[in-house]
């Protein structure tokens, strides 16, 4: 079972900010609004929270969620966020996040081999719940769509970029 020993500090802070990247990925395919913001954003920290309580979830997601929740944890992926997303546009914020999480599967193939295609899992089903926690093209939530087309093409890219099916 994988955890933080099995990555260099630099590796470790990527895979930490991934499921943020799951998530910020679908959002800035699809803008909702500040509302439909709000509910995406939600979705996808009561995603990773939701993991914390779950027994079936392997050491390698037990291990970023427990670093998460330390400030150091917090702060390497606030900085690594920063660095990596300054100024950046909603469609250079996607193909960003994207490239990372490709960068992150390679990692985690060549690093935590038998954690690997779970914790892969585990982010695409983030970037999932955040693409339906708010109804696209909705006006007070009447209307619109669950997941966008734009999300839809989002979670396809980001299965690929982990390299698990839909």
């Amino acid at each position: 079972m994988a955890n933080k020993q099995n990555f260099t500090p630099v590796e470790w802070t990527k895979v930490l900010e991934s499921g943020m990247l799951a998530s910020m990925a679908v959002t800035a395919a699809e803008p909702s609004g500040l509302w439909g913001t709000l509910m995406e954003t939600f979705a996808g920290g009561s995603a990773f929270a939701a993991s914390k309580h779950d027994p079936s979830a392997n050491e390698l997601i037990k291990s970023v969620i427990a670093d998460f929740e330390t400030v150091e944890g917090r702060a390497a992926v606030q900085e690594a966020l920063r660095k990596g997303f300054a100024g950046a546009k909603l469609d250079e914020i996607a193909r960003r996040a994207l490239a990372h999480l490709r960068e992150v599967s390679e990692i985690l193939d060549a690093k935590a081999p038998g954690d690997a295609a779970a914790f892969k899992a585990w982010l695409r089903g983030i970037s999932q719940k955040v693409a339906e926690a708010s109804k696209e093209g909705s006006f007070l939530g009447v209307g619109g769509v669950q997941v966008s087309d734009a999300e839809k093409a989002t979670l396809a890219d980001i299965s690929k970029a982990l390299g698990v099916s839909t």
